[in-house]
């Protein structure tokens, strides 16, 4: 039954796709039908992907009792290999690569013993690093004490970004240094300027710009990536529903927003250098119903994107058309 469901919905995203395009605008993306080439591998809740564009690498983080928690797939569809040591409940993924290494970093959730931390992975699951204390929830008073922890976004430099939490007691981003020391924290809960109501995911820019899903307050806000300043926010194309998850395409002219409750991809146009403006929505794809696109991640090679989605219980490859 699973995977005829699977099928049902990949049938019925086609039709959506390519019957039903926003606005009469011509499509900028389309669905990658193959991808992946066996998708019964996926036997939980795909809550969170990422992409290594430099190795040609697709990681998928899920949820469930008795299911490997990180499965890694080929760019083309292949499934490799998967692990599950020390990982309880995966929420955001992030693959980080130097010169000479490559890491998978995950934020986990979970409230056993493994849970409210942020882990560094070898790509074949060893574990390499944990920020904070396992298993206990922490407070904003204590900047390396998570609850909840969102997702990851980690620089070529090694900085890292932070937003902190998931429904948890801590509302706020925190960029730590490539040693793991704090640079600057900014947020608490609530509604005001530079405040955050589930800091939900986290996206740095070009132009040294830090942009945060602040999916409660159904709004997007922009910080200096230096000093951590508040440089504006955008509310008008989420009156509909929050941002759930923030990814700039490959040349940085757009972002790209999963809207879980409404089954939708917003891709908006990102400003240049100067002032945030407001947004401005240039295309969407419209999923299938009950489809909840959760958290995505882009190729920056070759510009695909993939949608983690936690109602059909898959990822998807949309691919540019241009």
């Amino acid at each position: 039954m699973e995977f005829e469901y699977y099928i049902f919905i990949l049938y019925f995203q086609v039709l959506k796709a390519d019957f039903f395009p926003w606005r009469g605008e011509q499509q900028m993306y389309k669905l990658d039908i193959g991808w992946p080439k066996t998708p019964e591998h996926f036997t939980g809740q795909t809550f969170c992907v990422a992409v290594d564009s430099l190795h040609g690498l697709v990681y998928v983080g899920q949820r469930g009792d008795n299911v490997p928690k990180v499965l890694v797939f080929s760019e083309e569809g292949y499934f490799l290999h998967s692990w599950n040591d020390t990982v309880e409940m995966p929420h955001g993924i992030f693959v980080w690569n130097t010169a000479t290494e490559s890491s998978v970093w995950i934020t986990d959730v979970g409230t056993g013993k493994y849970g409210h931390t942020v882990k560094q992975y070898s790509p074949l699951g060893k574990l390499k690093q944990v920020l904070g204390t396992p298993g206990n929830a922490g407070s904003s008073l204590i900047p390396l004490q998570f609850d909840q922890p969102a997702e990851i976004f980690v620089e070529e430099t090694g900085e890292i970004y932070v937003v902190d939490g998931d429904g948890g007691m801590n509302n706020r981003l925190l960029k730590l240094s490539d040693d793991y020391k704090e640079i600057w924290l900014t947020g608490t809960n609530g509604s005001g300027i530079g405040q955050f109501k589930i800091p939900h995911s986290v996206t740095v820019d070009a132009f040294g710009r830090v942009w945060v899903a602040d999916r409660g307050n159904k709004r997007i806000q922009v910080f200096d990536k230096v000093t951590g300043e508040w440089l504006g926010s955008w509310s008008g194309c989420f009156s509909e529903d929050g941002p759930y998850s923030v990814r700039f395409t490959a040349d940085y002219k757009y972002l790209i927003v999963a809207q879980l409750n409404i089954n939708r991809l917003a891709i908006l146009a990102a400003p240049p250098v100067g002032s945030i403006g407001d947004c401005v929505m240039v295309h969407s794809v419209q999923l299938a119903d009950e489809t909840k696109p959760h958290l995505v991640d882009v190729d920056m090679r070759h510009g695909a994107i993939y949608v983690a989605e936690i109602g059909a219980q898959q990822v998807q490859k949309y691919v540019p058309l241009s």
